[in-house]
């Protein structure tokens, strides 16, 4: 049996990765650290959880992302959950050049030195334990060493190009 191109089948790049991932909801999370005693932070689509014993989760973060180096540098990094009455959080952490952590940000400080979100679904201080090169991106493997999961409401989306919230 010979094997036929799908239908609209288009060779592999950037442009068929982000179409392609366009059409996957995914939640949303931001990412939070500390560089020389000034938060950062950025929105992020990839959080996975990866292993249960020890608590470890992985996200991706562009090498070129202004977070970068600041992630690069640390030894550890804040997880938090958004819930649908933060899609502006979320947009603020998502835009180049914000001032992430200015008013209307809520935040204060964690373990660890780690900047913490007020008023998130749930949250977790991770110690970095790798990263790892990965085409223009790294990713980044976590280990939880505390967090609390006790926030109201439903998780924020991320699917088509905007933030969306769960039907029922």
């Amino acid at each position: 049996m010979t094997a036929t191109p799908a239908i609209g089948a288009r060779t592999a790049g950037p442009d068929l990765l982000r179409s392609v991932f366009r059409r996957h909801a995914a939640g949303v999370a931001v990412i939070t650290a500390a560089r020389g005693g000034r938060p950062v932070g950025f929105t992020a689509t990839s959080l996975t959880s990866v292993s249960a014993e020890p608590p470890m989760v992985s996200f991706g973060i562009g090498a070129g992302a202004s977070s970068w180096p600041a992630i690069r540098e640390t030894g550890h990094v804040g997880v938090h959950i958004l819930g649908e009455h933060q899609r502006e959080l979320a947009a603020t952490f998502a835009r180049s050049g914000a001032d992430r952590f200015g008013a209307p940000t809520a935040w204060h400080e964690g373990p660890e030195g780690v900047p913490v979100l007020d008023g998130t679904l749930a949250w977790m201080v991770c110690r970095i334990v790798a990263r790892v090169p990965a085409g223009d991106h790294r990713l980044v493997l976590a280990e939880a060493v505390a967090g609390d999961p006790g926030g109201e409401g439903r998780p924020l989306l991320y699917q088509g190009g905007r933030f969306n919230a769960l039907r029922d």
